[in-house]
Formats: C-alpha cells, structure tokens, sequence
C-alpha cells in the first residue's frame, strides 16, 4: 500500500503545491492591478503564470522524483535528471524573456501616453524594439550553452574549441562580414535616429511606411500593400528620403498643362474652395501661379499642404480631379487643343489645271474638242 501511496503523493503533491503557488502569485498580481490601475505592469506579469508554472513544476520534480521508489526511475534517474535540468533551463529562459517584454512593453505604454511627440514615440518603439530582440539573442544563447555543459563529453569539447578560439574567430569574422555589417547598422539605426517605425520613406523611387525594423533588415509597407525587405546597411550607406524627419507636415504640388487662354485667377478662387471642402488640408498655405510656358501651352502649379503623406496624396488628388472637371465644364477653352489645318480632298486637287506650254492642249481640252465636233455631226 505504501508503494502505490507514495508516487501518489510525490507527484500529486507536486502538482498541487504548483497550481497553489501559480494561483497565490496571480492573486497577488491582480490585487496589485486593481491598486495601481495607473500602471500596466501588474497586469501584464499575469502573462508570466504559464512559463513560471513550468518552471516550479520542474524544479519541484527534479528534487523529490527520486522519492517516488519506482524501479524504472532508479534505472534511469541520471537521464531523467538531466531532461528535467533541460526543461528547468528552457523554462527559465522563457520566464526571462517574458518578463522583459512585460517590463519593456509597459515602460514603453507609459512613455507614448504621457508624451505628445510622434516622432519621440516612434524612435523609442523602434529602440526598444531592437533592445528586446537582442536581448532575447542573449538569453537563448546562454540557456543553449548551459544545456550543453550538462553533458559531460560537450564540456570537453567547448574547452577544446576555447583553445582556438582566435582562429575561429578571424573566420567567422571573415565569413560573416556581410552579417556583422548589417548587425551594426541596426545598431547605428537604433540610436542614431535615422529612421524609425512607422517613419514615410522612399527608397529605389518607392513610397512607403517602415513597418518593421530588425538587426538585419527593415521593412518597407508600400502604398498598394506590398512589402519591400531591405539589409539595414543600405540605410547607412546611401541616401533615401524620409519624409517624416523634422516632423510630419508636408507641402505638395500640382501641375497642369493647358491652354494660354486659362483663367489663372479665376482658377485660384476654384483652388481656394476646392481646399475649403477638403478636410485632409490642414489650412496652413496654398498658391497658384503660372511656373512655365511654351509655344503651345503654359504650365501652372498649385501648391497646397497638409499634415502628413497620406494626407497631402489626398488633397493633391483632390485638387487635380475637381480642378480639371472644372476647367471642362465651365472653361473648355482652357484645356490643351491641337489646331492642325484641314487638308483640301484629292478630288478637289484633280481639278486645279496645271501649269503647260503655250499651244499645248490638255486632257480636258482635247474632250471638248471632240464633244463639240461630234454635235456638229449630228446636226
């Protein structure tokens, strides 16, 4: 009867006393949520519960596993300790990764509630996303290196690779150049605020927004919803236009070609109403004004702006579609024509008598000549 009781009690003890621990550690952080409502970090710890489980499950097991008196548990209790030890690492990690995030993450909810500034929100987020990518590099590979020292042959052969580590290292350096550049370059992106998330660009002549910033590449969200994947290293190495750097406020153009007969000032009220009823104008400027003329047509240019890209695409399309259904309907003549002269017929040029030498008789003469004589035949 003891024998059947106590692999009971060991592991059903083991359970209990987890879920018990589990269900007082989430209490207490829900009480502390209720509390402190200002702060999202006790709400978020709540995420924590399953890796933390996970963790005291193990470790429990790994000190009492041996209690239970089972023969099979005898036999193999040196690989049966050192797959808890496995699981006990890997928990571990998880927990560490997931309590960053959650101190990150509610550090950075914190940040962009309390200040107004976009781009200083942007530059954090993209910071701090770098941060916690690193930083979860950093604990996987210090977990995978101490699940390899618990084999006993793998600590041999670390130490044998320590010994030649500077030949290794000039290899790996030379064989991961390309890598090692864009690692840095992330970095240099990071603190060097050169482009952010969320950040206009326009890169290789594509507009776009910066949807995702790596150690190693960066993502570009297009207009019509495609995604451009770039290294980072080519943000360092040459030009691109932000359109979001020094704030977002942009000023755009629109050109028409038309007719010299256009009605330029009547054209600049039509611009005044058109952005009055247009809400994406942000009511900071506007003009317009004849910019260039040639022997056929004249070029005018209105310039309006608004309070980002997306909306100054939306008051130049605006303006470029009501302006020129205007023109069309009210001033006709404005829009660009192509005055060519009607050439004459080819039966009208047949007729036109050319030019011949004195006494020399034509086609047309020569009928009449003959029609005249074959009516004196008749009569």
């Amino acid at each position: 009867m003891e024998n059947a009781l106590r692999p009971l009690i060991v592991l059903g003890g083991t359970v209990l006393l987890t879920l018990a621990l589990g269900w007082a550690v989430d209490l207490l952080l829900r009480r502390a949520d209720d509390r402190h409502p200002e702060t999202p970090l006790w709400g978020l710890l709540r995420r924590c519960g399953v890796p933390l489980q996970v963790l005291l499950l193990t470790a429990l097991l790994r000190g009492t596993y041996r209690e239970t008196g089972w023969q099979l548990i005898e036999d193999y209790h040196t690989d049966i300790g050192r797959a808890l030890s496995l699981v006990i690492i890997g928990s571990g990690a998880w927990l560490v990764v997931r309590v960053v995030s959650v101190v990150v993450e509610s550090s950075y909810a914190r940040y962009a509630s309390s200040t107004r500034d976009p781009a200083r929100v942007r530059r954090v987020r993209t910071q701090v996303t770098l941060m916690m990518r690193i930083i979860i590099a950093v604990v996987v590979v210090v977990a995978v290196a101490a699940m390899l020292l618990t084999f006993p042959d793998l600590r041999s052969i670390g130490t044998s690779m320590l010994a030649s580590a500077g030949i290794i290292g000039i290899v790996a350096g030379v064989a991961a150049q390309s890598t090692l550049s864009n690692l840095f370059a992330g970095f240099q992106i990071a603190f060097g605020d050169m482009v952010r998330i969320g950040d206009t660009v326009v890169v290789d002549g594509e507009w776009g927004v910066v949807e995702e910033v790596t150690l190693t590449f960066l993502a570009v969200r297009t207009w019509d919803e495609r995604r451009i994947t770039m290294p980072v290293s080519y943000f360092t190495s040459k030009p691109f236009e932000n359109w979001s750097r020094g704030g977002v406020q942009m000023t755009g153009t629109v050109f028409f070609q038309l007719d010299h007969s256009a009605p330029v000032p009547l054209m600049r009220e039509k611009l005044q109403e058109i952005l009055a009823e247009c809400p994406a104008w942000d009511g900071r400027d506007w003009s317009l004004a004849v910019t260039d003329t040639t022997p056929t047509t004249i070029e005018v240019r209105a310039v309006v702006t608004a309070k980002d890209a997306d909306d100054i695409w939306k008051v130049r399309c605006a303006v470029r579609e009501q302006m020129v259904a205007w023109l069309a309907a009210h001033h006709p003549y404005a829009l660009p024509r192509i005055v060519g002269e009607v050439a004459a017929p080819p039966a009208a040029r047949s007729r036109v008598p050319a030019t011949r030498e004195p006494g020399e008789e034509t086609d047309d003469g020569r009928e009449d000549r003959d029609s005249r004589e074959a009516g004196t035949g008749r009569g």
